[in-house]
């Protein structure tokens, strides 16, 4: 049964869909099977991971209950994807009948062993939709731009976390919270990470050893239809981000002694 991980903060502009597409594409390039979700209107995961700007189906038609999951299906060149587009910022989901919170989980359990992971990108929100998520994962990743305005709101998510433990998933976990744009020569970085450290305590979970540098190849890499890996190696960014799956791979159980990739090569 495939591993579930959300990719979640309800600021956006931190490095959530980024840090998805690196997640599904680097864990991808081990030969394992990835699903990546996109529960975020704007639609940004499947361009990211080459699903293209139109599809038949979307994730909302599976939400619906429109069409089986397996229809919706688009093939990339790096992983399966359930598409996304702006149709799902006025989904209608709280119409459904039956406990809303579960719609994702039922909607994809006809898939989901079919994979080894699955990587879900949320919006910029702690609606409807960032709730099926977590109440359909295994393990939570927060992404935080490192400046004083990504803090703002996190009370509220640490919230959300804890109620979707006693409702709904008790066994979600918290990985940590990733540091994006960090620079650990300005003093605004270094206060942030001492903030984020006191929040992480907070939730019973920690920042992540790793770092996520800024980087042009970051912004670039979709444009030119390429996950990050494969256009810019040598970028600093992009060797964190290789560095942050390596800090994860045992808390996900993914073994990197069987990896397919090239990075190394």
């Amino acid at each position: 049964m495939a591993i579930i991980i959300t990719v979640s903060n309800q600021k956006g502009g931190v490095g959530k869909t980024t840090t998805s597409a690196a997640l599904a594409s680097g864990i991808a390039m081990t030969g394992r099977k990835v699903l990546g979700i996109d529960l975020d209107p704007q639609g940004n995961l499947g361009f990211c991971l080459g699903g293209g700007t139109e599809s038949r189906y979307t994730v909302l038609d599976v939400l619906n209950g429109s069409v089986p999951v397996q229809e919706a299906l688009v093939e990339s060149d790096t992983c399966d994807l359930l598409v996304s587009d702006i149709s799902l910022s006025s989904n209608g989901l709280e119409n459904i009948p039956g406990r809303r919170e579960y719609i994702l989980k039922k909607a994809i359990a006809p898939i989901i062993d079919q994979y080894d992971y699955a990587i879900i990108d949320t919006p910029p929100a702690l609606n409807l939709l960032t709730v099926n998520a977590y109440a359909a994962s295994d393990h939570l990743i927060i992404p935080m731009a490192s400046d004083i305005l990504s803090l703002v709101g996190l009370a509220q998510l640490k919230e959300t976390i804890e109620s979707v433990r006693s409702t709904l998933n008790p066994n979600l976990n918290v990985l940590g919270i990733l540091l994006n744009r960090f620079s650990s020569r300005t003093h605004l970085s270094r206060d942030v990470l001492d903030m984020a450290n006191q929040l992480a305590d907070q939730i019973g979970s920690k920042v992540f050893e790793t770092k996520i540098r800024s980087g042009v190849a970051i912004a670039e890499a979709p444009a030119h239809g390429e996950s990050i890996f494969t256009y810019n190696l040598r970028s600093r960014a992009v060797l964190d981000y290789l560095e942050f799956i390596r800090e994860i791979a045992p808390a996900i159980q993914l073994d990197l002694n069987n990896k397919e990739e090239t990075n190394n090569g």
